[in-house]
């Protein structure tokens, strides 16, 4: 398990919203300067908000500001990773291939780039649809794993 700090931003039924701070290498890297993934976790910041279930906790026990640990299933990254990248991968070169083999003249270059957005378009979409349908499910998402203190910055606004 994946665990990470955080504090509560907002705060729902059965969830909450965590606010944490990415952590990249970027400091240690000699690459830094030309890096665009540097330049922007400079101009967008390096916080992260995550969803995150209330697994054995009461919404009444986490207020606002409060720093907590949230736990990752190690499968759910690696699932989630395979998920999200293969299926409109996969879709993108089905549609490629499928659209490609109807027709053998000039215009297959065109068809074969139709026929890999259209499946590139399906697979995205099939991916939005299963994460939806497990977004309630503790099996498949980050969950409450410890509540500490209230910090400072959101005291006032429970």
């Amino acid at each position: 398990m994946i665990f990470e700090a955080g504090i509560v931003v907002s705060k729902a039924n059965n969830s909450v919203m965590v606010e944490t701070i990415q952590k990249t290498a970027c400091d240690s890297c000699a690459a830094q300067p030309g890096c665009g993934h540097s330049v922007l976790s400079k101009i967008t910041g390096n916080s992260v908000r995550i969803r995150v279930l209330m697994g054995e906790f009461n919404a009444s026990e986490v207020a606002l500001g409060q720093s907590v640990t949230i736990g990752i299933p190690d499968h759910v990254v690696v699932k989630g990773s395979l998920f999200v990248y293969l299926v409109p991968l996969l879709g993108s070169l089905i549609g490629a291939w499928v659209t490609g083999s109807f027709d053998k003249s000039v215009a297959l270059d065109l068809m074969s780039i139709m026929g890999a957005a259209i499946g590139l378009i399906s697979g995205g979409i099939f991916v939005r649809l299963r994460s939806q349908k497990s977004q309630d499910e503790s099996e498949s998402n980050p969950i409450l794993y410890e509540v500490g203190n209230i910090s400072g910055i959101f005291a006032g606004a429970s």
